[in-house]
């Protein structure tokens, strides 16, 4: 059996000139990273504002196992099926971060024989994208520590800077850290520390800002410290935010490469959905919405996170309105919120399964009761499904109403979508009464409420630590008003990741309420949640290598 990577080596690519004109985009919106990957001027969306948008499909997912579920996987063969009916589809996706890659999941570029390529390019390094945000990030953080180095005319308070450096790495040594060492000339000694890139508000303001305008704005608007007086400290106050501009204008362009059936296919940002907003850019959505018939898009996570945040954040933000939601699901998962140990997975467990359902079933009853949408599940096969299971999936959703259909992209690519995809079109003609969760002129504690109690089916939320303080300070400030990203575990629908299934009678801590000013959200960190990952007991990164001829293997 072929590995990932394997199959996207052999895969035979089009030129990206090819890629482009079956989306019509011109030759001169182009800008070339050698013969499979282009960025595309976001100045192109102005004269295709007349342009009806197509359809927009979200996929989601389940609460996922540690190694994720195929929901990449499921996008891209979704994408790839709807071309296979006759449908001028375009895929959305995110940047995978070199965290993931090199530590658990080895890539995040789909998987089997619905990806995208060039995988290694897009998993790696890419167009530069992440280095530049990175850049930002960290010039703010040093012009930060200079006005306090060169006198601190905004009297900025040491012990309260809230704005962290950021590497595109998983690294707990860098999580707290003390620096300014070294004498008067170093810098002034303070704690610190690192968040990922892929957390930095820099990374979520990239990915909702709708020009280099907007972008400029947005960023001046960052709240980096407080004063000792209690007032917030902006980058526009630092005069950071031109610089930071500068660094970004070209990673602001979205990446167009392709699938491996050579469906046209946007690739750009790429924020966490269990500490960030978990979407790709705007530009990114847009574009696929006015060059395509359908938009086929994803959020990061299960839909209690990700789906979330796109429907409360990004399309109240961007005012889209979906037209179907897909909740990728699969045996091992369900059969692991059943509480069957991981060694057992490729084992049929009826009983497992059946005690695991619930965790769909309330994704579901999300999508379709509380944001008002039609929803299909895909059960994205493995080849250790058994018939049973698949059967038992199918049977219980239909016996709720429930539109499911089996997806074997991972195996057949875009002829394994066209179940799937032939559902989504039936969807999206049918007519939604699309709807927010919460509204944002609520108070920040019901906004919290809200979440926990519709979306996670929590009893409600507990503030603990500094949040009560940083709660009152925010509302007093005006920020009150601003929609929540929470950052919460993937793996279960409490913020404790033991927490399997559908548990209920629990409560929701949040320990720290931070603005994000340029983006337009509040953070909530629940639970333990980390801004910097660490890497696990065997990193992907072991398994990775490259040999004489400069091929790379190992990323899966």
């Amino acid at each position: 059996m072929l590995t990932d990577i394997q199959i996207a080596q052999a895969c035979k690519k089009e030129m990206i000139f090819d890629i482009a004109d079956k989306i019509d985009i011109p030759h001169e919106d182009l800008e070339l990273y050698g013969n499979y990957k282009a960025k595309v001027d976001y100045r192109l969306l102005k004269k295709l504002k007349d342009k009806k948008d197509g359809k927009l499909i979200l996929v989601t997912a389940i609460n996922p196992t540690p190694a994720g579920e195929g929901k990449t996987t499921t996008t891209v063969g979704l994408a790839d099926g709807l071309r296979k009916i006759g449908k001028r589809s375009v895929v959305a996706l995110r940047e995978p971060s070199l965290g993931p890659v090199f530590g658990v999941k080895g890539g995040a570029a789909g998987g089997g024989y619905a990806q995208v390529v060039p995988m290694e390019d897009i998993n790696l390094h890419f167009t530069g994208d992440f280095h530049a945000i990175g850049a930002a990030n960290n010039l703010l953080a040093a012009m930060l520590d200079n006005h306090i180095q060169q006198g601190n005319a905004l009297r900025i308070d040491p012990r309260r800077i809230t704005w962290k450096r950021a590497v595109d790495m998983n690294d707990r040594q860098l999580r707290n850290i003390i620096d300014g060492l070294g004498g008067r000339t170093n810098g002034t000694p303070r704690e610190d520390g690192f968040d990922i890139t892929v957390a930095s508000e820099v990374m979520a303001v990239l990915c909702l800002a709708s020009d280099i305008t907007d972008l400029k704005e947005r960023l001046s608007r960052i709240v980096v410290a407080y004063t000792y007086d209690n007032e917030p400290v902006t980058a526009g106050q630092l005069k950071a935010q031109g610089a930071m501009t500068a660094l970004l204008k070209d990673a602001l362009k979205p990446n167009l490469v392709q699938t491996l059936e050579g469906t046209p296919a946007f690739v750009h940002g790429g924020p966490f959905a269990n500490i960030a907003h978990g979407c790709n850019s705007i530009t990114a959505t847009k574009l696929a919405l006015k060059l395509g018939d359908y938009a086929v898009t994803e959020a990061g996570f299960g839909a209690d996170l990700g789906a979330e945040k796109f429907l409360d954040i990004k399309c109240r933000m961007a005012g889209f309105k979906p037209d179907a939601v897909v909740i990728v699901a699969t045996v091992r998962a369900l059969k692991h919120h059943g509480g069957a140990k991981k060694d057992e997975l490729a084992s049929e467990d009826l009983e497992a399964l059946e005690r695991g359902l619930p965790n769909l079933l309330q994704h579901v009853d999300n999508i379709t009761n509380v944001y008002k949408l039609p929803c299909v599940v895909a059960i994205n096969a493995f080849p250790t499904d058994t018939k049973a299971e698949l059967d038992l999936i199918e049977n219980r959703c239909r016996q709720l109403g429930v539109n499911v259909a089996l997806s074997e992209v991972w195996a057949k690519g875009g002829q394994g979508g066209i179940a799937l995809a032939e559902e989504v079109v039936k969807l999206c003609e049918t007519k939604n009464d699309f709807t927010f969760a919460y509204e944002t002129d609520l108070t920040i504690k019901e906004k919290l409420d809200a979440i926990a109690k519709k979306i996670y089916h929590a009893q409600g939320v507990d503030l603990i630590g500094n949040a009560p303080k940083q709660l009152k300070q925010l509302e007093k400030l005006g920020f009150g008003d601003l929609p929540i990203c929470m950052a919460k575990t993937q793996y279960s629908f409490s913020d404790d990741p033991d927490k399997l299934g559908a548990p209920k009678d629990f409560r929701i801590s949040v320990r720290n309420l931070k603005v994000s000013a340029g983006a337009g959200f509040i953070v909530a960190l629940t639970g333990e949640i980390m801004t910097m990952p660490g890497l696990p007991k065997v990193p992907a990164a072991e398994k990775i290598d490259v040999d004489e001829n400069g091929l790379i293997t190992g990323l899966f």
